[in-house]
């Protein structure tokens, strides 16, 4: 690697592409797999069942178009067809479905409709400019709710009539309260003047003989300036709830764009950093036949008084434990309409509540409590992921008390509660079937890169898996629950559509039929790799997961190249095709040229349980990169790699520990490429941060031990960044102040390229070409000595 800095645009050069593929011995090229979906196959995606349970809708896109189209199978003549814009347009969209399932109401274009599902009739319930949205059945399903603007309306399915229930309003014509010098200037004047006194008495008599039409007068509700979210009505017709925000005014960053149509430097606000004002968030009821609201009392909540650990550390620091109340979902209504429980969580995510909303006083009886002294979070925690048992007296939900998410019952009225799975694996996705006898879920319960698709008695009992294909089984049951469409993948065969009968209702074993042929001619001529599985010992004793993928001994060269994934909380040790396809590719070319590659689910990956997702706690950079420091020495001791010849590389907080490495563990990693890394904690966003470091205001021990500008005075081996310029996800100013740190610090073994049109996520083939050409040269130049030509 060149000794000097290099601060490059990032033009694809000819000679760059050529020369690295003049010292690839891969038959396949880094230019060829970067060019991604044009070269593997564009894969399907989001099937969806026809309400008769006789077509599968899914996006596909078999001619290499710019976007993907909607596609058609049959089931009874089993063929595959491109659905035509005609009617694409009027196939509705999600729908929800009445008790009985005799009926459904869905949007579209934002307007309402109703289906007769029995006659297959169709009514068009609203034909506005405006948007309806978020339509329920209410009352017995004898009426239809629905959102338009901030209000709530109902529409009668019997008479087609159309009701307003609510009315939100910032104005107020009501009186304000005068201030005593104002209230003795009223009278006085009052005193003065008969004319003032006559046109006074005559005002309160109209007003006192419109009193008597007050009934029928819409009731305003006053928002007082704060926005309105969240708008619910209950099943029986009889509350409706809302959420007040105030939301916090956080300084925001600006971000320029060079390469504009306009010729101009162009400035784009993007996000806030780290440390945010929270909002301010309270739940109101509104009471329709009394026509009242009231605010919803939540100052009883079990520990909202909590003191985080971390505060500990700092003794002379006053800690303000205030506006711990974060998001509120919800309310979730019982079937009868008569109870609703709320999922609230901590603005500092250290808690999550599970309430019952008493509609009538506003106030909340608390069924579960979840404390993490970390952060609280795992599948299916948050955001209103319960729901209510059939027997209305219950709520389902999913928790990490045991060390992993699963599915537990509290009765809202005995609060008894009982765990229906349990054991070293996560639930996905519960839900309960039509006829309330059973669930139906995803779990890794077999491996934990291997997800199956169950069902199991509704009241807890045995697992029974219905998918049998290794890898990932993504199942969308068919509504009659008779069918399921299955987007699988494995580790080397990419994403396709599959459909097979459900075993639950057929008993004869019928294994799943393929109905996409997604793949190219050119991806289908290489021998694709599939990486085995290993565990290893971390130097704390735990397990680590990780994909290896090995050489030939013939070609074998005693180097390695370790992959960081990113994201943190994502697993990538898996069974199935990985999202980071291009680096699956990159890392067969890798392996034909000799290196060995080793991804490893380091601590905060996915797929592991609480503990493991924790791991990373005010100190990242800490054992997430120590378990890529004990795979480094799996290698060379295990697998005969040359302890002076192991790199690593990775994007995002991939980058970042990356970074890490080449800075904290110099003598582990002989070269490093850190793609769309993370430099300094402190500059990235809140919501992600915020639940890892807390705040660099209240825990700068925890950003100081993270954050990788601290640590480059150690870099000793040859570090390659890449960044997009216009990155509003990990600002491209990150890296800039790194590399002022670097340039300050006076280290020659670092260069950058930077890509002026490319987001965190690049776009452009000719920008990933030039990025793994550069990667693929470092690893080359650094670990074995190949030298690019110039």
């Amino acid at each position: 690697m060149k000794k000097n800095l290099l601060l490059s645009v990032s033009i694809l050069l000819c000679s760059l592409s050529v020369f690295a593929q003049e010292n690839n011995t891969s038959t396949l090229t880094i230019k060829e797999i970067m060019q991604g979906d044009a070269f593997i196959g564009h894969l399907p995606s989001s099937p969806k069942w026809s309400s008769d349970s006789k077509n599968i809708y899914f996006n596909w896109n078999t001619e290499n178009a710019f976007s993907d189209s909607l596609y058609v199978y049959n089931l009874n003549n089993t063929k595959t067809n491109k659905v035509d814009f005609e009617e694409e347009y009027n196939l509705p969209s999600s729908s929800t479905f009445n008790s009985k399932r005799t009926k459904k109401v869905y949007e579209k274009r934002g307007d309402l409709f109703l289906v007769d599902i029995t006659t297959n009739k169709t009514i068009q319930i609203t034909q506005t400019e405006d948007r309806e949205r978020n339509a329920k059945f209410i009352e017995n399903n004898s009426k239809i709710a629905f959102q338009k603007g901030q209000d709530i309306f109902t529409w009668d399915i019997a008479t087609g009539a159309t009701t307003q229930i609510t009315n939100f309003t910032n104005k107020k014509d009501r009186e304000e309260r005068l201030s005593d010098k104002d209230e003795w200037l009223r009278n006085d004047q009052l005193a003065l003047f008969d004319v003032l006194r006559e046109r006074k008495a005559k005002e309160d008599a109209r007003k006192k003989q419109m009193e008597r039409y007050k009934e029928k007068e819409l009731f305003s509700i006053y928002t007082d300036g704060k926005s309105i979210s969240g708008q619910s009505i209950s099943t029986d017709g009889n509350y409706v709830t809302y959420i007040t925000a105030k939301y916090a005014s956080n300084k925001r960053t600006t971000m320029p764009h060079f390469v504009t149509e306009s010729g101009y430097v162009e400035n784009q606000n993007t996000r806030s950093k780290v440390g945010d004002t929270p909002s301010t968030y309270e739940l109101f009821v509104y009471d329709i036949k009394n026509k009242k609201t009231y605010p919803v009392a939540l100052d009883n909540l079990t520990g909202l008084d909590y003191i985080p650990e971390y505060t500990k550390d700092y003794p002379d620091k006053e800690y303000k434990n205030e506006n711990r109340i974060g998001y509120i979902a919800g309310p979730i209504w019982s079937a009868d309409g008569k109870k609703a429980v709320l999922d609230i969580s901590a603005n500092d995510y250290k808690d999550r509540w599970i309430v019952l909303l008493n509609l009538a006083d506003g106030t909340v009886t608390n069924l579960d409590h979840q404390h993490d002294k970390a952060w609280i979070a795992g599948p299916g925690i948050g955001w209103g992921n319960l729901g209510w048992m059939p027997d209305d007296n219950s709520i389902w939900y999913q928790s990490e008390k045991t060390g992993y998410s699963h599915l537990y019952t509290t009765n809202v009225l005995t609060k008894k509660t009982k765990a229906l799975t349990s054991g070293n694996f996560e639930i996905y996705e519960p839900t309960i079937s039509i006829d309330k006898k059973r669930w139906y879920f995803t779990a890794n319960k077999n491996h934990p890169g291997d997800r199956q698709f169950y069902t199991m008695p509704l009241n807890g009992g045995k697992l029974n898996q219905l998918t049998t294909m290794v890898g990932n089984n993504e199942v969308t049951l068919s509504p009659d629950e008779r069918q399921m469409a299955i987007l699988h993948s494995y580790s080397n065969k990419p994403t396709e559509l599959y459909v097979q009968p459900n075993p639950v209702k057929n008993r004869s074993k019928t294994a799943p039929k393929q109905i996409t042929n997604s793949l190219t001619d050119n991806f289908k001529k290489y021998n694709w790799k599939d990486p085995e599985v290993i565990t290893f010992k971390a130097e704390d004793g735990a397990d680590v997961y990780a994909r290896l993928y090995q050489p030939k001994t013939a070609t074998k060269n005693k180097a390695a190249v370790i992959f960081v994934h990113g994201a943190g909380y994502l697993q990538n040790a898996h069974k199935w095709w990985s999202s980071y396809n291009r680096e699956y590719m990159f890392h067969n070319i890798l392996v034909d040229n000799g290196y060995t590659v080793l991804d490893i689910d380091y601590r905060g990956s996915a797929g592991y349980g609480s503990e493991w997702r924790t791991g990373i706690y005010r100190h990242m950079g800490g054992k997430d990169l120590s378990d890529q420091v004990d795979g480094a020495k799996l290698l060379v001791e295990k697998y005969g790699i040359d302890q002076n010849k192991v790199g690593i590389y990775g994007g995002s907080y991939g980058g970042f520990i990356t970074l890490m490495g080449m800075f904290n563990a110099p003598d582990t990693f002989k070269a490093g490429a850190a793609i769309r890394s993370v430099g300094d904690w402190a500059a990235y966003n809140h919501g992600y941060t915020a639940r890892i470091l807390n705040t660099p205001v209240t825990d700068s021990i925890a950003y100081r031990k993270s954050s990788p500008i601290y640590y480059a005075d150690g870099l000793k081996g040859d570090l390659l960044i890449l960044h997009g310029m216009v990155d509003d996800n990990v600002h491209f100013q990150d890296m800039v102040r790194l590399s002022q740190r670097l340039i300050e610090l006076e280290k020659k073994n670092w260069e950058m390229a930077v890509y002026p049109v490319e987001r965190h996520g690049f776009v452009e083939p000719s920008s990933w070409t030039d990025e793994y050409t550069r990667i693929f040269n470092l690893f080359n130049e650094s670990l074995l000595d190949i030298r690019t030509k110039e």
